[in-house]
């Protein structure tokens, strides 16, 4: 069976330093800091108090009054963004055929604010008829991507994708499957989270996962500094729309890059700490280099995990000098998430989204707050500024809690 390409040919994005693609992109190379005191709640008890939320978003900008009120954030976000990315393609909606246009759309833990909520309720009254009707629509994971399905009539594949922090780029992943071997023209794809609650953040605190520096929260995420104490928690969404190659130029869309290659691996190794010497990590990303039919020179940058955790930032480390060899100190690294925040399952989506653009511009954003190196983190990681540099491979990586492992290759597009 042949394998038909894939190329992405529109962008939407929601995040804590933009509410649409370009504002993101602006916001990364200039070093902008999504991180602020957390305002969704009173966080005055909790260890943490601060976050990467989403500011100023407008629902009505998408929704009617009604609409809103049955739909939890992460719908909100995940819908905004895919009617950016679909008006970003230019795809004739009336003549596309809806058939073989699908969504996969993926989220971390999904309506977390809906099920804090009606739980609350519930126990207040123990009394099970103030639980709304809308609550287990509004709470579920896949109901973005059906939400998105229904707002645009998409009647292909249409599922959600749950791995944690990889969540957004197995999304992405398995649109590009099912497109590479003909069971769609055009796939919606991504993933939305809005965990700034009361229950994620007291989660994540109990782990001892996210920082705690809340005299310096907009030093708080640093990939790759010996400094770093935790990851910080952000929200939003961002959406991808992967094309079959031959749909997309007949119809003339823009096309800002192909999808090339992918790896996806488990580590099987804990439920919450990577595989030593991040192993897991190392196989997904040769995986998509091979798939690609590259060879490990030929990548260019690559938007790490990054996740501002120890555990994380020197496995990813030694997963990349595994892989490149001496090729690794070519590389020029960034984790955007040290203006974002970790969001989750959503992640992959807009860090996706940044390589797409890395590449098209040729710029790739910084990392900020990078003033003390860890020693075992010795690559060039973008610190402080962003760099300029002819960007024609680069691979986007998450990793989940659960050991899962996903890595996106994208390159600039030829026919």
């Amino acid at each position: 069976m042949s394998k038909h390409r894939v190329v992405v040919t529109g962008l939407g994005a929601v995040t804590p330093i933009g509410l649409d693609t370009s504002e993101f992109w602006n916001g990364l190379i200039s070093g902008k800091n999504g991180v602020a005191p957390i305002t969704h709640f009173d966080a005055s008890k909790f260890d943490t108090k601060f976050a990467a939320e989403v500011k100023n978003f407008s629902p009505d900008i998408y929704f009617d009054k009604k609409t809103v009120r049955r739909l939890d954030p992460f719908s909100q976000f995940a819908i905004a963004s895919s009617v950016q990315a679909i008006n970003d393609s230019e795809v004739n909606l009336e003549k596309l055929n809806k058939e073989r246009a699908g969504v996969i759309f993926g989220s971390g833990i999904g309506g977390l604010l809906t099920l804090q909520t009606e739980h609350w309720k519930y126990f207040q009254d123990n009394n099970p008829s103030v639980i709304s009707p809308f609550f287990v629509p509004m709470m579920i994971s896949d109901l973005a991507a059906g939400q998105i399905s229904i707002r645009f009539g998409f009647k292909g594949p249409n599922y959600a994708t749950t791995s944690a922090c990889a969540t957004a780029s197995h999304a992405i992943a398995d649109a590009f499957m099912l497109i590479e071997r003909g069971s769609a023209d055009i796939i919606i794809c991504g993933g939305s989270e809005a965990p700034i609650t009361e229950m994620a953040i007291g989660g994540f605190n109990a782990m001892r996962a996210i920082s705690t520096w809340n005299d310096r929260y907009l030093e708080a995420s640093r990939p790759f500094d010996k400094d770093r104490n935790g990851f910080v928690m952000g929200e939003g969404s961002g959406t991808l729309i992967l094309e079959e190659l031959n749909h997309a130029l007949s119809r003339g869309a823009k096309i800002y890059a192909e999808l090339a290659g992918i790896g996806l691996t488990a580590d099987a190794h804990h439920i919450t700490a990577p595989a030593p010497n991040g192993e897991g990590a190392a196989r997904s990303m040769k995986i998509a280099i091979e798939e690609a039919r590259l060879k490990v020179e030929d990548v260019d940058h690559i938007n790490a995990h990054g996740t501002s955790t120890p555990h994380n930032d020197i496995n990813e480390t030694k997963a990349i000098k595994t892989v490149f060899g001496d090729h690794a100190y070519n590389l020029v690294v960034c984790s955007t998430k040290s203006m974002t925040g970790h969001l989750l399952g959503a992640a992959g989506a807009i860090e996706a989204i940044a390589t797409i653009l890395a590449i098209k511009n040729n710029i790739i954003p910084p990392t900020i707050n990078l003033d003390n190196p860890d020693p075992e983190c010795d690559l060039n990681y973008t610190p402080k500024k962003a760099t300029s540099k002819e960007v024609n491979v680069a691979i986007s990586n998450t990793f989940g809690f659960g050991g899962h492992n996903a890595s996106l290759l994208f390159k600039k597009f030829e026919e």
